[in-house]
């Protein structure tokens, strides 16, 4: 039988409410059913202490602390600021310092009868049942100690076949967890006579295997994880339980709901899984319930008072919108005289965009190092150098390493991030409508991607919180003391034959140090970089089907969706209609662009271009797909003019589709006006791509049924006419300058 002890019980006639996880007056009685009868024992929880040993208060010991207290364990931890010599038990035997340590202290209970010990490992620990339920299970298993148990037998495996044989669970002691009465467990450490690098699990298991001190001490395993689940050998077993205020791992092989949970051997990573839930950092009512739980306050701080932020920049392939990435920075909320700033850029085609940045804004930082092409350094070479910057200055607070792909759109992200409090933290991006992201949620036996279980919930913002997970990437905060601390080692980027970011994240796990992501607030957006073509002039034209995000942000007209919330939109003639469509900077790139190409038509009727080869009323253009623009072109009218279309004419439907799309150019020397014509479409959008009066004199065009013009375009915004019949339409003479104009016959 198991109890899940959760819900609020009411006790007495008329009394209060508690919830028993947290109940701390000395005992209650608790009645469990088996086979029909009942009977009755009293658990005290007065008389329970949980140890643990800890040299460290790492974040895997505030994690085991964090789920004791949320029970009211009381936990006594040996071994703090005291040197670890048990050996490197993460791969090899060792452990026995554990031993030595209990074997003191137990002779402080030695003749506490009624006490129950539990000793437990703290770093990959994790408690996820009350102290009622652990002492009841306990008493149910009729031991006087209890010893958790696993499938392998280590560290000798020579010593599998002199184990009792069991029918059913786990065969094999486990020295990570045991429970038993204080005489009981003192007299089994005190036998301990061996050096602090021997291996404490094997000095377990011998005991335990001798049938007389098996017998006198009173030991058996836990062999269905009532008590005690151990990770290794067991992944596949353990699922997680949710109920709208606890979560609890439940073992599916036995049916069972254990109270310790530990990620022995490599197994790490999926014990930080499930405390992401256990035993209520997550969960459906509540959503994250330990998130506000030791913040940094840094928003009351004064100006002065903030902590010093070292700034590291990667550009390391070719990446769009740089020019707008860099400029973020300027309006980062964040005081300019605590922040220094390291760049590294690997590419020749950015240079003009770290020369600009770095011309126009290197007296608003105390500090800026800049490393260029030149220097031939590799991507890991130049990581290793940023992050070692700030360990060698005692002033770095923290460190915050951004990829040019990552586009910040919250102004605060470093105050967000600095107020987590974590070691490392990273703020959860992912690609526009994907669900590719900076983090994943787990690793392959091979150390590569996985999708956990909650990525994608994650990534949709369906779960909200600070995870952790084993890997990070593109954008991350590191504190100082923590490079200066656990990782003081310069070489943490590169490790041979590894991804920079792979051998970072594997560095910091092997330090024992967390990979938080947070996605309690909205950071910005990854870009996409893998198809971005730098042989144009002006590349990030044809982004709009990889980033359409950065791409409308860039080029579309601040007021455009205004012309829907606030029929921000003119008629200056019968059904015609002017609307803001561009910005300054798509009008220049696009002239640019066809400048660049330079090939203009003649203006002449002869057109190879056309399919009959020849142009009734011919303009000097170039079209959109000489310059291998056109699949762009379409796609914005599809996004952008199809949804003004059906507002502007209801009830027509537009398939924007459109055979002819050319940039026109208007000269008094070359071909200055246009004669009158109708246009071989159902609608036509005529964009004004530069400024009447500062480029040129004249232009315009008059409508001639209505004896209506527009003679004073405005560059970026579009005007919309139907093509046949009834607009009848001239361009008007330029008298100065160079005028360009953008067209389009809509739905030929």
């Amino acid at each position: 039988m198991e109890i899940y002890m959760e819900q609020p019980r009411k006790w007495g006639n008329g009394g209060s409410w508690w919830l028993l996880g947290f109940l701390v007056f000395p005992a209650l009685l608790v009645v469990a059913v088996h086979g029909g009868s009942s009977e009755k024992e009293t658990v005290n929880t007065d008389k329970l202490l949980v140890i643990t040993v800890a040299t460290e208060e790492t974040e895997g010991y505030k994690r085991f602390l964090q789920s004791a207290r949320y029970f009211n364990y009381t936990v006594k931890t040996l071994g703090l600021g005291q040197q670890w010599k048990g050996g490197d038990v993460a791969r090899t035997v060792g452990g026995g310092q554990k031993v030595r340590w209990l074997k003191k202290e137990l002779k402080k209970y030695a003749d506490q009868e009624d006490l129950i010990l539990m000793f437990v490992d703290s770093y990959d620990v994790l408690l996820a049942g009350s102290p009622i339920e652990l002492i009841w299970k306990f008493q149910q298993l009729k031991s006087k100690v209890v010893f958790s148990a696993e499938s392998f037998c280590w560290p000798e495996w020579s010593l599998a076949e002199r184990y009792p044989p069991v029918s059913s669970g786990k065969r094999f002691l486990n020295s990570g967890g045991f429970i038993g009465y204080a005489p009981s467990v003192n007299k089994i450490v005190q036998l301990w006579k061996y050096k602090d690098n021997d291996d404490d699990q094997l000095f377990y298991t011998h005991v335990y295997l001798d049938t007389g001190l098996r017998e006198k001490f009173g030991i058996s395993l836990d062999h269905k994880s009532k008590i005690f689940q151990n990770l290794n050998g067991a992944i596949d077993e353990v699922v997680l339980k949710f109920d709208k205020t606890r979560v609890r791992a439940r073992n599916v092989a036995y049916d069972t709901l254990p109270v310790v949970i530990h990620g022995n051997g490599p197994t790490k990573l999926q014990l930080n899984y499930l405390g992401n839930y256990i035993p209520n950092a997550w969960t459906y009512e509540g959503g994250c319930e330990v998130c506000d739980e030791d913040l940094l306050d840094i928003f009351v701080l004064k100006e002065d008072a903030y902590p010093r932020v070292l700034v590291g920049v990667f550009i390391e392939q070719p990446t769009p919108f740089l020019a707008q990435f860099l400029e973020r920075f300027m309006t980062l909320d964040y005081p300019r005289s605590k922040l220094g700033l390291f760049m590294h850029n690997s590419e020749v085609y950015h240079e003009k965009h770290i020369q600009n940045f770095w011309e126009r804004h290197k007296e608003k930082f105390p500090s800026m190092k800049i490393i260029g092409p030149e220097e031939a350094m590799s991507q890991g070479e130049a990581r290793d150098m940023g992050m070692d910057l700030c360990r060698q200055d005692p002033s770095c607070d923290y460190y915050f390493s951004v990829d040019a792909d990552a586009a910040i759109t919250n102004p605060e992200i470093l105050q967000i991030l600095i107020q987590e409090n974590r070691k490392v933290i990273a703020p959860m991006m992912s690609r526009h409508g994907k669900l590719w992201s900076n983090f994943w949620g787990a690793l392959s036996p091979e150390g590569y991607y996985a999708r956990s279980e909650d990525y994608v919930d994650i990534v949709q913002g369906k779960r909200v919180g600070v995870w952790n997970v084993p890997y990070i990437t593109q954008l991350y905060l590191v504190k100082g003391e923590t490079l200066r601390k656990e990782l003081q080692d310069k070489n943490v980027f590169t490790i041979e034959n590894t991804d920079p970011d792979m051998s970072f994240c594997k560095t910091v796990r092997g330090k024992g140090v967390f990979l938080h992501i947070s996605n309690r607030d909205e950071f910005g957006r990854l870009l996409s970089t893998s198809h971005y073509n730098i042989s144009h002039l002006n590349n990030d034209l044809w982004q709009i089907f990889d980033n359409p995000v950065d791409w409308k942000e860039k080029y579309i007209h601040k007021n455009y969706s205004r012309i829907f919330e606030r029929n921000y939109y003119e008629q200056p003639c019968p059904d015609v209609y002017w609307f803001p469509i561009f910005t300054d900077t798509m009008c220049d790139e696009l002239v640019e662009e066809m400048e660049n190409y330079g090939q203009w038509s003649g203006g002449k009727n002869q057109d190879k271009r056309l399919a009959g080869g020849y142009e009734n009323v011919p303009t000097v253009d170039i079209h959109m797909n000489q310059v291998g623009f056109e699949r762009e072109w379409l796609k914005f009218l599809q996004e952008y003019i199809a949804p003004v279309t059906e507002k502007l004419y209801p009830g027509y439907y537009t398939k924007a589709q459109a055979l002819l799309n050319f940039m026109v150019r208007y000269r008094p020397d070359e071909q200055a006006f246009l004669r009158p014509h109708h246009d071989s479409s159902t609608f036509t959008i005529n964009v004004a791509m530069n400024r009447k009066g500062i480029d040129y004199q004249g232009g315009g065009c008059r409508f001639l049924r209505y004896n209506c013009k527009v003679e004073s375009p405005r560059k970026g915004w579009s005007l919309m006419h139907p093509g046949r019949l009834t607009h009848y339409h001239e361009g008007l003479p330029t008298t100065a300058g160079t005028r360009y104009i953008m067209v389009s016959f809509v739905d030929p």
